[in-house]
């Protein structure tokens, strides 16, 4: 199984209602391609400085070839899409994990 975790800074005055639109409407489509088994959402515990609330978000895929097509084919579109509605409000990094035990 493979790890796909998305970190996201966002800026704490949007952080309620980007929180709800990820859990209504990015969260559902990105699991709506089928390519991941489950999913989390994670808030970092440490206080943060810069203005900003951090969460992780993490999805399962079965495999590396499954997280490669998603990255491929629907990706780009969904992150397009974040990052037009919350521009300048918001930096993300990605890792991909391999699931040892």
């Amino acid at each position: 199984m493979i790890l796909y975790n998305v970190t996201i800074s966002i800026d704490k005055t949007v952080a309620p209602e980007w929180l709800q639109w990820m859990k209504e409407v990015h969260i559902p489509e990105v699991m709506a391609t089928t390519y991941f088994v489950k999913n989390q959402i994670a808030r970092v515990m440490e206080d943060e400085d810069h203005g900003g609330a951090t969460y992780a978000i993490q999805y399962t895929a079965r495999n590396m070839e499954d997280l490669m097509e998603y990255q491929r084919n629907h990706a780009p579109a969904l992150q397009a899409k974040h990052s037009e509605r919350y521009k300048d409000r918001f930096v993300a990094f990605r890792t991909v994990l391999e699931i040892i035990d």
